[in-house]
């Protein structure tokens, strides 16, 4: 059985040309956050990341405003895994259900390459301590993701939630895995039980939501 919701209208293909930019940003990306891992952000050049993902430094800006702005592909996968996750989620599921349900299975680490995603992660949280262009391009990850959940909290709300609490729950969800992410950067917690991210995150979402006080546990609106 399908789990996409009905009515849901599907994205056209990424033509051949699409996917082969999307794969040279993520390469870039890839190279970038290396060399962050290996020297931090202050020791490392636009030079050297495009030499390491094997592109012309011109190609490199065709792309990227920056060197910290190369990790932006890789920053933004999570969001856009933990989006889909929820956008397959029926209306009827209840929007707290929904959302925890998402962000569990979107921040677990079932295998190795989950595991390397998020440890990937805290090393570039890490390294933004200290660089503020990199703290900059994680903020606006996380706006950009903000905005574009809204329209998804709305359809799982299924009008049982005024503007104002759509922007809100959009906000707390976001929120929420930012600073499970960030807490947890500041560990040395796994990537899977006590204090991992999936666990912080879906703590933080709890007390995000009751402290609004606008949703019930099957996502109505608290009257």
């Amino acid at each position: 059985m399908s789990t996409k919701p009905s009515g849901a209208s599907s994205a056209p293909p990424a033509s051949l040309t699409e996917r082969r930019k999307a794969a040279t940003q993520l390469e870039i990306a890839h190279a970038a956050a290396e060399l962050f891992a290996a020297q931090g952000p202050h020791a490392t050049t636009a030079e050297e990341i495009a030499r390491h993902a094997g592109v012309a430094l011109r190609t490199f800006y065709r792309y990227f405003r920056s060197k910290q702005d190369a990790v932006s592909p890789l920053l933004a996968a999570g969001a856009d895994r933990w989006r889909a996750l929820l956008e397959a989620a029926e209306p009827g599921t209840g929007l707290s259900r929904a959302l925890e349900a998402a962000m569990e299975q979107s921040l677990a680490a079932p295998d190795e390459d989950a595991a390397r995603a998020l440890l990937r992660t805290r090393g570039l949280l890490r390294a933004a301590a200290d660089d503020p262009a990199l703290r900059a391009v994680w903020y606006r990850v996380n706006q950009e993701s903000e905005e574009r959940l809204v329209p998804v909290v709305a359809r799982l709300a299924d009008g049982r939630l005024e503007a104002v609490q759509v922007r809100l729950a959009a906000a707390a969800a976001t929120d929420a895995i930012r600073i499970a992410l960030e807490t947890w950067a500041d560990t040395e917690a796994g990537v899977t039980g006590e204090g991992s991210p999936a666990s912080l995150a879906l703590d933080c979402l709890r007390q995000l939501m009751g402290g609004m006080g606008a949703l019930t546990s099957d996502g109505e609106a608290a009257g």
